[in-house]
């Protein structure tokens, strides 16, 4: 054997390259179980109630305009009738919406997904109705319009539990839909033709219990939009188009409050044009966000996801095996030992197994927890193994000490997301310092010359 060095490199590098197709398949199956959990969101969305928006409260009336034309000479006309269908919409001046949720989980299988109860106040005030008046564009026209209709508009109507509606300290009968043609999942009341005539401001207070899942907003229509969330869910997700002016997020939930003036958002003239509600925080010039009006809101995520913890984790899977490789190199090299590719496989596999031990008990257990019992037996393992492997307990325990450090540092970095880069690379600096401290004195050439002499010249 003419070159031991290069050929046992070479097993190494095969080893690596088993590890890494073992890494991809243990990513995948974290990847499949994002998918279930995904699918078992959906689930219990399609059982209960979707994401939920709140529109309104606005009022609304359909109109018809017809007039008639003639056609022909003075000896044979012919008179038609034309006609133009249209509706009105009446935007309140200052809308003031409170609101309060309540966290109930359900669980489809191992996967939990947060759905909330809420209890919405809303209060709209409308200075005057004239825009409810319709205008004639054909001389001599006729003009007929339906009674004026108040209509609050949901994400998912299966998520109205109750709903009261109060007008002049007087309640209301609401009645299922909105009767409007682009927002018609809703509640609605039919206003009597004198509404339109009172002289003085229009107010109208809208209790409603809703149910939802994951996520909830409002739509700013209003010339003045104050808002105001509270709930005991103490890991909220502000997103939509306008973040909160205030804000307050401790263990016992968050308070949130917006102050939004129609100057800042086109929303009242979209919503008056019938287009779609955007969801998310998307760019202003992102294909998501044209063609659609804005709409500000909050997602109760988990923060505590064991399945992109997991995702994130095995990301270092490559970086742990290369690592733990340098180390038995170094142990090798430097106590003059003969570490065979076999274990280098061994070793590797321990390393892997851990990412699957984590997304495994992930799903039972904390996922604090879950990684301490996967660490823990990981470690032992190795740290046992290694005894064996490098010839004495006196080297076994200081590499399971350095495995157990490798993983308390993951541990952190997963934790620590917005400074996860910073760490990682000072982590990475501490240990190529800590290897060329080790090897410094090291004579390269004179380590290898012995091994390449050492075969007999034919």
């Amino acid at each position: 054997m003419k070159h031991p060095v290069f050929l046992k490199m070479m097993a190494v590098g095969g080893v690596l390259l088993m590890l890494i197709f073992g890494l991809a398949l243990i990513g995948g199956i974290v990847r499949d179980r994002q998918v279930h959990r995904e699918a078992a969101t959906s689930s219990v969305a399609q059982s209960l109630a979707g994401s939920q928006t709140l529109i309104g409260p606005l009022l609304h009336r359909s109109c018809v305009e017809t007039w008639d034309v003639t056609t022909g000479s003075d000896a044979s006309q012919t008179r038609t009738e034309q006609r133009r269908e249209f509706a009105l919409t009446a935007l309140p001046d200052d809308l003031n919406v409170t609101t309060g949720a309540a966290m109930e989980p359900r669980a489809r299988g191992l996967h939990k997904v947060n759905t909330f109860a809420l209890k919405a106040h809303l209060t709209a005030r409308w200075a005057d109705l004239a825009s409810l008046q319709p205008q004639a564009t054909v001389k001599n026209s006729r003009l007929q319009c339906d009674p004026p209709v108040l209509m609050v508009a949901v994400g998912d109507a299966r998520g109205i539990r109750t709903a009261r509606l109060r007008l002049d300290a007087q309640d209301r009968a609401l009645k299922p839909g909105t009767l409007h043609r682009a927002y018609p999942r809703g509640v609605h009341a039919t206003l009597p033709e004198a509404t339109l005539q009172r002289g003085e401001p229009f107010t109208a207070e809208v209790a409603l219990e809703l149910a939802g899942t994951e996520r909830f907003s409002v739509v700013p229509l209003a010339g003045t939009t104050a808002a105001r969330f509270t709930s005991g869910w103490p890991h909220p997700s502000f997103d939509g188009r306008f973040l909160p002016t205030e804000r307050t997020v401790g263990d016992q939930g968050f308070d949130a409050v917006w102050r939004l003036s129609a100057l800042a958002t086109t929303a009242p003239q979209d919503i008056a044009a019938g287009k779609p509600v955007c969801l998310g925080a998307a760019a202003e010039d992102s294909p998501a966000q044209k063609g659609c009006t804005d709409a500000f809101g909050v997602s109760f995520i988990d923060p505590v996801n064991p399945y992109t913890l997991s995702d994130r984790a095995t990301k270092y899977g490559l970086l742990f095996v290369a690592l733990t490789f340098v180390a038995v190199g170094l142990f090798e090299f430097m106590k003059n030992l003969r570490v065979h590719p076999v274990q280098y496989l061994l070793v590797g596999s321990a390393l892997c197994i851990f990412f699957l031990l984590l997304v495994s008990l992930g799903e039972h257990l904390p996922f604090g927890l879950a990684y301490g019992i996967a660490a823990t037996a990981c470690v032992t393992l190795l740290a046992f193994y290694a005894s064996h492997m490098l010839g004495s307990v006196r080297r076994g325990i200081p590499f399971g000490l350095g495995i157990a450090a490798l993983y308390g540092t993951l541990y952190l970095l997963l934790q620590l997301e917005q400074t996860a880069l910073v760490i990682g690379a000072v982590a990475l600096f501490v240990v190529l310092a800590a290897v060329m401290v080790l090897t410094r004195r090291i004579d390269w050439y004179a380590r290898l010359a012995p091994a390449a002499a050492s075969t007999p010249a034919t």
